[in-house]
């Protein structure tokens, strides 16, 4: 089974997150954007996982406790850079709490013997992706000039109004998530939720 760990957002900023997006898509024709149901802000990406070991990995999750996250939705960018482009994405704005519970699940799943994870926490929520290449935002050999997101940087580039805002929210609570791959894209399945008090 392959799981991750993410927040789940509000349906208000899932709303105006999905017009942005229907506004900028054909921007990019050929990235893959993300279908506005399945954005999620990803805290710990697990990997595959026998089916035995979801029980234990609730467990874990269960005993965590942390407080519950104020997430602010504004602007845009690219990683690993604008230049080579492979992901589109909105930013986020959160204080300790969210890097707080982010290293909690860490740790708690690192007691498990899943690998901890060797960068910062860089909040985001991945809007498109290009075609074939990695979802990290961390520069790779592979990486060379992009033209997947090109005329959508140029005409964001050429816009004259602030950073969109989409919105503010409390995170309340955390989900285990299952994601099924298919070549019409990824679909989640919430396998377990814990509440952040």
């Amino acid at each position: 089974m392959r799981l991750f760990i993410a927040l789940d957002i509000d349906d208000a900023i899932r709303e105006r997150i999905a017009r942005f997006v229907d506004g900028v898509s054909g921007l990019a024709p050929d990235a893959r954007w993300a279908k506005p149901e399945s954005l999620h802000v990803t805290l710990k990406f697990i990997g595959e996982q026998p089916q035995a070991a979801v029980e234990q990995i609730k467990y874990a999750l269960s005993t965590i406790a942390a407080s519950p996250a104020e997430i602010h939705f504004r602007g845009y960018g690219f990683f690993p850079t604008a230049k080579s482009a492979r992901v589109f994405w909105i930013g986020l704005e959160a204080g300790p709490q969210l890097a707080a519970l982010a290293t909690a699940i860490d740790e708690q799943m690192a007691s498990l013997g899943i690998p901890k994870e060797d960068r910062a926490f860089s909040p985001h929520l991945t809007l498109a992706r290009g075609r074939g290449g990695s979802g990290s935002p961390r520069r790779n050999n592979a990486d060379r000039q992009n033209r997947t997101f090109h005329l959508l940087q140029e005409k964001l580039a050429a816009l004259t109004a602030p950073a969109p805002e989409f919105g503010t929210m409390t995170a309340r609570e955390f989900f285990l998530y299952q994601s099924h791959l298919s070549p019409k894209g990824s679909k989640y399945t919430k396998l377990a939720g814990f509440d952040l008090k």
